[in-house]
């Protein structure tokens, strides 16, 4: 298991990858939801199993103290087994690096607990979206 800070063209390519098999096909989002809002410019978490890529989150500097970690997406046959704790620790390493001191996360419901196991606390104040996708804001202070 290796999480790398996307900084080559393949490794953004395989980020898409992951993006499309685990939101696209597995949650049936279409392709313009799941990737209306990247820019050239979003940085990227990239989770590799050797050299197969299986999980993937954005990293949204939001300005100041704050960051916000975005679109996290695994593989349904690796979730379960850290691949997704080892890219957002990745991506709170790489915050903490540029200053950040609060980290959010909009999680769906259905995956509140794994972000709790991880030292995230939900502002059920917060909440958006609907079905599948029903979501609460979470934070963490790094």
């Amino acid at each position: 298991m290796n999480a790398v800070r996307v900084t080559k063209q393949w490794q953004r390519a395989a980020v898409y990858y992951v993006r499309a098999r685990a939101m696209c096909d597995g949650f049936g989002c279409s392709f313009e939801a799941e990737f209306h809002d990247d820019t050239t410019d979003s940085d990227y978490v990239l989770v590799l199993d050797g050299e197969r890529p299986v999980s993937a989150c954005r990293v949204h500097w939001l300005g100041g103290e704050d960051a916000k970690i975005e679109r996290v997406a695994t593989l349904s046959e690796y979730r379960g087994k850290h691949f997704g704790s080892c890219g957002i620790s990745e991506a709170e390493r790489w915050a903490k690096e540029k200053g950040v001191k609060r980290i959010f996360i909009n999680s769906r419901e259905a995956a509140l607990g794994f972000y709790q196991k991880l030292g995230y606390t939900p502002d059920y104040s917060e909440r958006s979206g609907s079905g599948d996708f029903r979501c609460v804001m979470t934070e963490k202070f790094l």
